[in-house]
C-alpha cells in the first residue's frame, strides 16, 4: 500500500462524520488492503447531469456522508444564500441520513431547506419544487440501482433535472469545498430548517387525480412497489380518484433497501415481475402495475386472450398515452416529445393529429426540455410524464401519474368489451406495426464497451442483418439540433433503426431496435414478421459489436 494511499485515507477519516465509514476505512488501513483503498481514492465520482451514483462505502469513488455534503456544499454556493431547496430521500440505506447531512450544510450556508416528511416518491419531490417555489430540489436515490448503490439527484426551479452548464459548475464548486468537517452546519431547530408535513403529499395526489384519467372505475389490478417506496402513494392516488384498491404482492409491499425478492429491483429485469405475474394470475386481474422503487417509472402487464400474462413494452405504453393525451386535451401550441432511442411512432401520431412533436436525448431532462406546450412526454425505460390542458403537473417521469392514467384507460377498454391490447391492434393498424427491443450488455470492465464504440466508429456497418445500413449519425458531435452525446444512429433499408450507446447510469452497453411492418392482414401475423425481423437485426448487431450480448 503506497504512503500515497494512506494519506488520503487519513485525511479522510479525519472530516468522515459517519461511524460507518470510519470503521470499514480503519479496518482497510489495518489490514493493508491497497487493492480496496484504490477502488475507493484511485477515483471520485462525478456530478453530472444525473447527479451522483454510486456504492455506498468510504472514500471519494463512492456515495457517503463526506461525499453527500460535499456535493451540497457545491450547491449551496451555485445558488447563494437566502435561496430555498426542497429535499426529498428514499427508503434505501443512508438516505435518510443523507437528506438529514444536506438540510445541515445547506442551512448552514444560509439557504433555506425543506425536507419531504417520510420517504417518497421521486414524483413527489419533482412536484414540490414547483408547488413550493423552491429554487431547487434534491432527492437523494438510485432509482432501481442494486441494494449496496445511493444516489443523489438534483432539480432546478422549474422542477426538471439539471442539464448543462448547471451541473458543470456545481461540480466545479464541489471540487472547490474544503473539508466537512470544517462546513457550518445548521440544525432541525434552525428557522430555515423545515420539517414538511403531508400537506406536500395531498397537493400532489390532487394534482395527479386531475389527469385525464377518465370515468371508468371498474377494474382488478395487481400491484407492486418493489419494495420500494411508491406502495402508499399509489394507493392513496387510486382511492382519490375513486379506483378499488390494488391487490399488492405481500412479499414486496414494505420498503426494503436489501430487495431481498429479486436480483435487480428494475421492473425490466428478467425475473422481477415474477411475484406480481403469479398475484394477478390468482385474482384474475385485469391490469398489473409496477413502480420501480422510487415510483418515477410505471410497467404495465395484461392478461392474454388465451391464458397467462404479457408485459407491455415502455413504446407500446408510450404510444397508448401519448395518444390518449393528444385526445384528450386540447389547443394549438401542444407538443409531445419522447427520446431517439424510443420508437418513432408517437411522431406518426402527433402528424395524424396535428400536434407538434419533438425528440430529445435520453433522459427526462432533456425531455422536460423539449419546448413551451408540453402536455405528455415519455422514454421507452418505463418513464411517462402525463399531463392536461393545465400542462404537467410533474416536470419529470412519474410513475403514480402514469399508473392512474393507464388502469383509467384499461377501465374505459373494459367498460367498452375490449382490453389495452385491442387498442394497440388499432394503432397498428392505423400506423403500421412499430415494433421495438434491446440488445444490452452489462459488463464488469467499462473498458470493454469504450473499445465497442470505437469498432463501431472506426468500422462502420454496412449491413446488420438482413438490411443495409442507409446512414449512419455519429452523436457525439451533435445532430440535427441534439447536444451531442456518446451515441451511434443507423437507418436501414426496410423502415428500420438502430441506436447504440453506453448507460449513463449502469456499466451497460445499450442498443435500441425498431422495425416498422404495415399491417395488411391480421395484426397477428405482422407481430410474428417483425419478431423474426428484430431477432435477424440484434443477431446483426450481436456480430457488429464483437461482445457477448444480454437482454
Amino acid at each position: 500500500m503506497s504512503s500515497d494511499l494512506a494519506g488520503l485515507a487519513h485525511s479522510w477519516l479525519a472530516q468522515d462524520p459517519d461511524p460507518d465509514t470510519r470503521a470499514e476505512l480503519t479496518e482497510l488501513l489495518e489490514r493493508g488492503d491497497g487493492d480496496a483503498l484504490r477502488e475507493r481514492f484511485g477515483a471520485k465520482l462525478e456530478f453530472g447531469t444525473a447527479g451522483l451514483r454510486g456504492e455506498l462505502g468510504a472514500g471519494p469513488n463512492r456515495m457517503n456522508r463526506v461525499t453527500v455534503m460535499r456535493a451540497a456544499a457545491g450547491l449551496a454556493r451555485v445558488l447563494g444564500p437566502g435561496r430555498h431547496v426542497v429535499i426529498g430521500y428514499d427508503a434505501r440505506y443512508k438516505s435518510d441520513v443523507f437528506a438529514c447531512d444536506t438540510a445541515a450544510v445547506l442551512t448552514g450556508a444560509g439557504l433555506r431547506a425543506s425536507v419531504l416528511p417520510a420517504p417518497l416518491p421521486t414524483p413527489v419531490l419533482a412536484f414540490a419544487v414547483r408547488h413550493l417555489g423552491a429554487d431547487a430540489g434534491v432527492t437523494v436515490t438510485a432509482s432501481h440501482n442494486p441494494p449496496r448503490d445511493n444516489g443523489y439527484k438534483v432539480y432546478w426551479g422549474d422542477g426538471s433535472q439539471i442539464v448543462p452548464p448547471i451541473d458543470a459548475e456545481i461540480s466545479a464548486a464541489i471540487d472547490a469545498a474544503g473539508p466537512v468537517s470544517e462546513l457550518p452546519l445548521g440544525s432541525p431547530d434552525d428557522p430555515a430548517w423545515t420539517a414538511l408535513d403531508d400537506g406536500v403529499v395531498t397537493a400532489y395526489l390532487e394534482a395527479v387525480t386531475a389527469l385525464p384519467i377518465g370515468t371508468a372505475r371498474g377494474l382488478r389490478v395487481a400491484y407492486t412497489p418493489l419494495h420500494g417506496v411508491g406502495g402508499d402513494t399509489l394507493a392513496r392516488a387510486f382511492a382519490a380518484a375513486g379506483f378499488d384498491a390494488p391487490a399488492v404482492v405481500e412479499a414486496q409491499a414494505a420498503p426494503d433497501p436489501d430487495f431481498p425478492t429479486v436480483a435487480f429491483p428494475n421492473p425490466e429485469e428478467p425475473g422481477a415481475m415474477d411475484l406480481a405475474l403469479e398475484l394477478a394470475e390468482r385474482i384474475g386481474a385485469d391490469l398489473i402495475l409496477a413502480n420501480d422503487p422510487d415510483a418515477d417509472r410505471c410497467a404495465v402487464g395484461v392478461p392474454l386472450p388465451g391464458g397467462g400474462h404479457r408485459m407491455l413494452t415502455g413504446d407500446e405504453v408510450g404510444a397508448l398515452l401519448g395518444e390518449h393525451v393528444i385526445g384528450q386535451t386540447s389547443g394549438e401550441g401542444r407538443l409531445v416529445a419522447t427520446t431517439i432511442v424510443s420508437s418513432s411512432l408517437l411522431g406518426r401520431i402527433a402528424a395524424e393529429y396535428r400536434v407538434r412533436y419533438a425528440e430529445t436525448l435520453t433522459g427526462f431532462k432533456w425531455i422536460m426540455k423539449a419546448g413551451d406546450g408540453l402536455v405528455f412526454g415519455y422514454e421507452e425505460a418505463l418513464g411517462y410524464s402525463v399531463g392536461s390542458d393545465k400542462g404537467l403537473p410533474v416536470h419529470d417521469k412519474d410513475g403514480i401519474g402514469a399508473a392512474l392514467t393507464v388502469a383509467g384507460l384499461a377501465a374505459q377498454a373494459k367498460l367498452d368489451g375490449r382490453t389495452l391490447l385491442d387498442l394497440l391492434d388499432d394503432q397498428a393498424r392505423r400506423y403500421g406495426l412499430h415494433a421495438t427491443s434491446q440488445l444490452s450488455v452489462r459488463v464488469d470492465d467499462l473498458s470493454l464497451i469504450t473499445g465497442a464504440m470505437t469498432r463501431l466508429r472506426t468500422t462502420p456497418p454496412v449491413r446488420l442483418g438482413d438490411r443495409d445500413v442507409e446512414s449512419a449519425d455519429d452523436l457525439i458531435e451533435g445532430s440535427a439540433g441534439l447536444p451531442p452525446t456518446d451515441g451511434l444512429r443507423y437507418r436501414l433499408s426496410g423502415d428500420a433503426r438502430v441506436v447504440v450507446r453506453p448507460s449513463g447510469t449502469e456499466p451497460k452497453l445499450k442498443c435500441y431496435l425498431e422495425v416498422v411492418v404495415p399491417v395488411t392482414g391480421e395484426v397477428s401475423e405482422a407481430r410474428e414478421r417483425a419478431a423474426r425481423d428484430l431477432d435477424a437485426l440484434k443477431s446483426g448487431l450481436a456480430d457488429a459489436l464483437g461482445l457477448t450480448a444480454g437482454r
